[in-house]
């Protein structure tokens, strides 16, 4: 069983930032051979992709909504995957969720969330 444990979120001001770290661990778990991403979700709205890095980290994307403020990196050594955020706005105010992804097997596996809330 994979589990992932998000952390880093909480309180900020417009324009602040925040770095989110997500580690992962299991039975029988290898890091590296998983796609990781970050998700979101505000109350009342669909939960939404926010940044997605390949296994190797060698590719990344972003939401339109999030590119030049947002980074997403990993460091395979420690089984984590981070999300930079900088720039921060009200709108970004969302409980921020980490997936891992084995390509091989579509298998996803979901962490527990961590609430980032943007406001003066």
């Amino acid at each position: 069983q994979v589990q992932l444990v998000e952390s880093g979120g909480g309180l900020v001001q417009p324009g602040g930032s925040l770095r989110l770290s997500c580690v992962a661990s299991g039975f029988s778990f290898t890091f590296s051979r998983y796609d990781m991403s970050w998700y979101r979700q505000a109350p009342g709205k669909e939960r939404e992709l926010v940044a997605a890095i390949t296994s190797s980290g060698g590719s990344t994307n972003y939401a339109d909504s999030v590119k030049g403020r947002f980074t997403i990196s990993r460091d395979n050594a420690k089984n984590t995957v981070y999300l930079q955020m900088n720039s921060l706005k009200p709108e970004d105010t969302a409980v921020y969720y980490c997936k891992a992804r084995l390509r091989i097997t579509e298998s996803n596996y979901w962490g527990q969330g961590t609430q980032v809330t943007v406001s003066s």
